[in-house]
């Protein structure tokens, strides 16, 4: 089982809080970043956009990492 750090589960609450924000769009049009954080083109919300889809870019690597136990 791979070892996380404090920043693989930053990226994980992140990677999920974006799921959650677009099945909410998807199924109900509702942007609740953007409700929070004064709508979807504030700077806070973009800056909120942008982490997310840099901790999703993140997670992809979980893909190719190597299980050190397992070697």
């Amino acid at each position: 089982m791979l070892k996380l750090n404090v920043f693989d589960y930053i990226a994980h609450i992140l990677v999920i809080v974006g799921a959650v924000n677009w099945g909410l769009v998807g199924f109900f049009n509702f942007d609740v970043v953007g409700a929070l954080f004064g709508g979807a083109a504030s700077v806070i919300s973009r800056c909120i956009f942008a982490l997310v889809g840099l901790a999703g870019l993140y997670v992809i690597s979980f893909f190719f990492r190597q299980d050190k136990a397992a070697a």
